[in-house]
């Protein structure tokens, strides 16, 4: 019986258990974002001080909920729906242990559940970080073990699904790129997930009053190895993303595999240990492992970014050359597809992520600038440029290519969809500048009321503080509306768009049912041939055939050399040297 169907648009094969499981894990991803968007309303109109919507316990209520829901259900149901992509339909595979792929996204499901239930009693409103010697109810922590033991059997699906491709010969060579950065990914969430169940299970347990007493500093540094390892996945992933995005809509390829797959390689070796940023100040932590971790394992995870963040617009580049585009620097970039989704929402997320949330990234992660930024407003700044533009408009883009191609949809409302990426994007990127600008005025990261009304203690931040976060705020609710603007144009298709396929209805959008058993007319996928080596590769004159992407790359040396020595002067001003 033929298992496996070929898209007539994009050529890719779907194996019917894996295409199910990509459908459900995005859907369900897509739901949490849901609710992290509707809650994401409150924290904006709460900290915008004028108008100051939620009293205190229920926007902290709301600030773990939109945490969690934004920063790891979302993000980590998404992903499982690219691994599974990345191994049975690039490679061609069928997929291993179809069971048990279920069996974890029914965990992740239910722990998903758990944790927003505990959230929304009032009682667990500790912020996505949880810190001890806050404790929440029992069944925030055993949501989230749940929900982390449901990825993490997923993931072991996905490394079998490579094993079964690798046996059954169904590709030549190496595996492709955008695979081996999903593999990356997945090497990551081995590690965040054993960091969740070395600290989480305990907290557990304390919770329910099997343990009398949790150490609050070895909690920071164990829960850091998870909260900040979990972005390091979205990193990969969405770096994947940008590739292969790259390769459908242009035909591009790298300008040099191995200098790309070494950057993923160096992602696994450093990128997790950027966590320190977050606990530079805390007493238990040795000094030699903080400089360790701001010196060169920071510089060397950089690299590795800085290696995507010229490659990818460079090959882009160079296909867009070899087309005809070759006027001046940047005929290429103007000539692009702007108006298509797919691309504006990927490179307006490389440039944010790149200049925005790189820049701030080492700023944040050098030792001693990092006393003046942190647990003020720049932190959520920084991680709202690098997850909520960087990664969450990547999906976006993402998900515009794969409603025609794997659901087999029509994207309703074009014009609207051409536009969200720059609504989306374009509110956030003034959200994250102005509450930047706010945490250099030393705007508290999660304090629910900047006056501090009735605080015995006060302080009184300059009039400008209060304007940059009124500014910010107004950009947040056009990310809001961004946001809303996608998830109307994704459910909508999903229900209404013009089917491409007669038995494309919602029990297969939503559920994930297959479509005809008709369309499943593929025993066995022709083989993935290996591709044959560029010339820029074979010459390595890479470089010279993308002077436009070289110049960005200027462009962004300088960005970063002249704010990192503007946060020097300002460590300066507050710490005066004589």
């Amino acid at each position: 019986m033929a298992n496996f169907r070929v898209c007539p648009d994009s050529g890719f094969y779907f194996h019917k258990s894996a295409e199910s499981l990509i459908k459900v894990n995005a859907v369900a991803g897509v739901v949490a974002l849901l609710l992290a968007g509707v809650l994401a309303l409150g924290v904006v109109l709460t900290r915008w001080q004028q108008v100051h919507l939620l009293p205190p316990q229920d926007f902290y209520m709301v600030l773990t909920a939109h945490g969690i829901n934004a920063l790891i259900f979302w993000i980590i149901f998404f992903e499982m729906a690219i691994l599974h992509f990345a191994s049975s339909t690039l490679l061609r595979s069928r997929l291993a242990t179809p069971a048990w792929a279920w069996f974890g996204f029914a965990l992740m499901v239910i722990g998903a559940v758990m944790n927003n239930v505990a959230v929304f009693q009032g009682r667990s409103s500790v912020m996505m970080t949880s810190y001890v010697p806050m404790q929440a109810e029992p069944h925030f922590y055993l949501g989230l073990i749940l929900f982390a033991v449901g990825a993490l059997v997923q993931v072991l699906v996905f490394f079998g699904t490579l094993v079964v491709a690798y046996q059954e010969k169904t590709y030549e060579g190496s595996v492709p790129l955008v695979t081996f950065g999903a593999i990356t990914a997945a090497i990551i969430a081995v590690f965040t997930i054993a960091s969740g169940a070395i600290i989480l299970v305990p907290t557990f347990l304390w919770a329910i009053g099997y343990i009398s007493h949790i150490d609050a500093e070895t909690y920071r540094i164990i829960w850091w190895g998870l909260g900040h390892s979990s972005q390091q996945i979205n990193v990969a992933a969405h770096v994947s993303v940008w590739y292969l995005i790259a390769g459908v809509l242009f035909g591009a390829r790298p300008m040099s595999e191995k200098v790309s797959r070494t950057a993923f390689l160096l992602y696994i070796l450093f990128l997790q240990l950027a966590s320190a940023h977050h606990i530079l100040v805390d007493p238990g932590v040795g000094t030699e492992w903080k400089i360790f971790n701001t010196s060169y394992a920071m510089y060397l995870a950089v690299l590795a970014s800085m290696v995507h963040g010229l490659t990818v617009p460079g090959s882009i580049e160079v296909a867009q050359r070899q087309k005809g585009f070759t006027r001046g620097y940047f005929e290429w970039l103007r000539k692009a597809p702007w108006g298509n989704p797919v691309f504006s929402g990927m490179f307006i997320a490389l440039v944010v992520f790149g200049f925005i949330g790189g820049i701030t990234g080492v700023v944040m992660g050098t030792e001693q600038i990092n006393l003046i930024i942190h647990n003020t407003i720049y932190v959520p700044a920084h991680f709202h440029a690098t997850v909520a533009v960087g990664t969450t408009l990547t999906f976006m883009a993402l998900t515009y290519l794969l409603i025609p191609v794997l659901f087999r949809r029509k994207i309703i409302l074009p014009t609207l969809a051409r536009w969200q990426p720059y609504l989306f994007g374009g509110g956030m990127t003034i959200l994250i500048l102005f509450m930047l600008g706010a945490g250099t005025l030393g705007v508290s990261r999660r304090h629910w009321d900047m006056d501090f009304t009735g605080a015995a203690m006060t302080f009184e931040y300059p009039g400008m503080a209060y304007t940059l976060m009124a500014i910010a705020a107004i950009g947040g609710l056009a990310a809001i509306v961004g946001g809303a603007a996608y998830l109307l144009i994704t459910v909508g298709s999903l229900l209404f768009g013009q089917k491409l396929e007669p038995s494309a209805g919602f029990l297969q959008s939503f559920l994930g049912k297959a479509l005809a058993p008709g369309v499943y007319n593929v025993d066995r996928p022709e083989l993935l041939a290996r591709a044959p080596r560029l010339t820029v590769e074979e010459h390595g004159s890479a470089g010279f055939e993308a002077p436009g992407t070289f110049a960005l790359a200027i462009l962004l040396l300088v960005s970063f050399v002249v704010y990192y020595f503007i946060n020097w002067k300002y460590l300066a001003s507050v710490w005066p040297m004589g």
